[in-house]
């Protein structure tokens, strides 16, 4: 009798150098340290499949997180519902009730003056929120 081949899950591979998804993780880090200095990047949500984790930047709460795929960079805002998008760069999770989120594919051109006014927003968003005193 012969055995089954064990089916396997592919997981994205991490990023490496010269890797178009780590140059956009790049590109998307500087943008998001122009539109808000005082943002704070840290790795979340580290395990065994994920050892770097997920880029995740903050101001008084989670501005967005950037994830990386086999072909795309998920860029998912936290409270992006919330955000006002007139130049609609929101691309994925439009439906979702809290988040929305860019998908920026190979080849894709970011809209830096939309995303930086998104960081913004982001972070002027989660201000708000904090309570003074």
């Amino acid at each position: 009798m012969m055995k089954a081949a064990k089916k396997t899950t592919r997981k994205a591979p991490t990023p490496s150098a010269g890797d178009w998804r780590r140059e956009t993780l790049a590109r998307v880090r500087a943008l998001i340290e122009d539109a808000d200095p005082d943002a704070t990047e840290e790795a979340k949500w580290k395990k065994p499949s994920n050892p770097a984790g997920v880029p995740t930047w903050s101001h008084d709460g989670v501005i967005c997180t950037g994830e990386t795929y086999r072909d795309k960079v998920k860029l998912t805002f936290a409270r992006g519902a919330s955000l006002k998008d007139r130049t609609r760069i929101f691309n994925a999770s439009l439906d979702a009730g809290t988040r929305r989120a860019i998908d920026i594919r190979e080849g894709d051109k970011i809209n830096e003056a939309a995303f930086k006014a998104l960081i913004w927003a982001a972070a002027a968003l989660n201000a708000g929120r904090v309570k003074k005193g």
